[in-house]
């Protein structure tokens, strides 16, 4: 436990926590004001789209790795872009306060989008930061601490911005989330910027007019492209089956996430109050999460990864079925607390193993751009593919909606053995065996 209380360490989990917030102000939070005011069901499933940014940043990755901000880059390469993307966030949740969904929806939904951007512009800061910030015993922890402070910003955006709307409306709630972000501008100018060797920097910075440095006055965008984009998906195509593996990726949470973006509104529509809410599928279903997640994590290492996937994946698939009968019961709190702990537990499960999954599948020379690029992939499912929920519920009902839910889950099992069963050869060099 001491090894968590380093300084280096609650650095992480702080910046962990930064990247969390934003997340459910586009997501889940947001669906229930959308709700709360009115908005018909299948625009609020069309706002999924609003993540979109989550799932095309591996696009615009390599030029924060390697570009200068004018002005800010005194303070070095990460913090610039940390307190840039950190500064537009707070500027865009305070921006969103003032406008009202039942009155200004597309203009919502455009904030909406500037937030995911600049969100997940700070999560690539953020990741790369840590990578570099830590030593590499200490990189594991380093995840772990990460993993736990998203989750608490999370927390604080999803759970609390609740019961801030219940008090004081939503307005109000969002101007207090664009306030604690502003924490993070100051955190950024507290903290140290990693130390990395000259040739490092080198290999990953290009020049720009006007800050040329040693670094970069020999590189140029064209070998930039070649080694740091087309070298890694290369790569990635020699594996078996490239193409199948790349579907599952894209399908494996499909089923959790057209669930998730009407999960909000469907108890709001049985009658379930925002602190209810607030109290059970936040709160109960955090601890659930994190719980399933270790679980998952010591069925990786027991049973192996295709055996963990399929487990995990079939059993979330069946406790999604339990908000069939939660819609035949109505607003009945102490199911909904077995429910949403079941549902959240083997979240977690299948969580921790397909985030098992995607980091075997990355070559080692090229970690960082494959597991962008698939984690990418897994959010364009999530986000796309999730979009026609509202429709589907309004069309067919709450329970037939679970249903569907829950057999949308079945073709990535279905890829998944399928993969498993023709695999003929080993892993490239540097990969783990999957």
């Amino acid at each position: 436990m001491l090894l968590y209380l380093k300084p280096r360490l609650l650095i992480i989990g702080l910046l962990g926590f930064f990247s969390g917030l934003p997340l459910a102000l586009t997501a889940g939070t947001l669906t229930a004001w959308l709700a709360d005011s009115g908005v018909d069901r299948t625009a609020i499933g069309l706002f999924a789209a609003i993540a979109t940014p989550y799932a095309f940043k591996f696009l615009w990755a390599p030029l924060m790795d390697g570009l200068r901000l004018p002005l800010l880059s005194r303070l070095g390469r990460r913090r610039s872009w940390l307190l840039f993307t950190q500064a537009a966030l707070v500027a865009a949740i305070a921006a969103m306060s003032g406008h009202d969904p039942a009155y200004a929806a597309p203009m919502v939904a455009l904030i909406g989008l500037m937030i995911a951007t600049a969100s997940a512009s700070q999560d690539i800061v953020i990741d790369a930061y840590r990578v570099e910030f830590l030593p590499v015993t200490e990189q594991g922890a380093g995840a772990a601490t990460a993993t736990f402070g998203y989750r608490i910003g999370m927390l604080v955006s999803g759970a609390g911005v609740l019961y801030l709307a219940d008090m004081f409306g939503w307005s109000s709630a969002y101007l207090v989330m664009a306030g604690v972000m502003a924490l993070g501008v100051c955190f950024t100018l507290f903290i140290r910027e990693p130390k990395i060797d000259a040739e490092e920097v080198a290999g990953g910075e290009w020049q720009v007019a006007g800050e040329a440095s040693p670094a970069t006055c020999h590189r140029s965008p064209a070998t930039f492209f070649q080694n740091f984009v087309l070298a890694p998906l290369r790569d990635f195509m020699t594996r078996d089956h490239w193409l199948l593996i790349l579907a599952f990726v894209i399908l494996y949470k499909l089923g959790d996430a057209f669930l998730g973006v009407m999960f909000n509104p469907f108890l709001l529509d049985l009658g379930f109050t925002k602190t209810q809410i607030a109290a059970v599928a936040k709160l109960y279903g955090l601890v659930a999460t994190i719980l399933g997640a270790f679980m998952g994590g010591w069925l990786v290492l027991k049973i192996g990864m295709f055996r963990s996937l399929m487990i995990c994946g079939f059993m979330h698939m069946v406790t999604n079925l339990l908000l069939v009968v939660q819609a035949r019961l109505g607003a009945d709190l102490h199911f909904l607390i077995v429910s949403i702990s079941l549902e959240n537990f083997s979240g977690g499960m299948a969580t921790s193993a397909f985030v098992a999954y995607l980091s075997a599948l990355c070559q080692r020379h090229y970690t960082a751009t494959q597991y962008a690029l698939l984690s990418s992939l897994a959010a364009f499912g999530r986000t796309w593919l999730s979009t026609p929920s509202g429709w589907v519920s309004e069309q067919l009902g709450w329970e037939w909606f679970f249903v569907i839910s829950c057999l949308i889950s079945l073709p990535s099992l279905a890829l998944l053995w399928w993969i498993e069963k023709h695999k003929r050869r080993a892993p490239a060099e540097g990969c783990v065996s999957v």
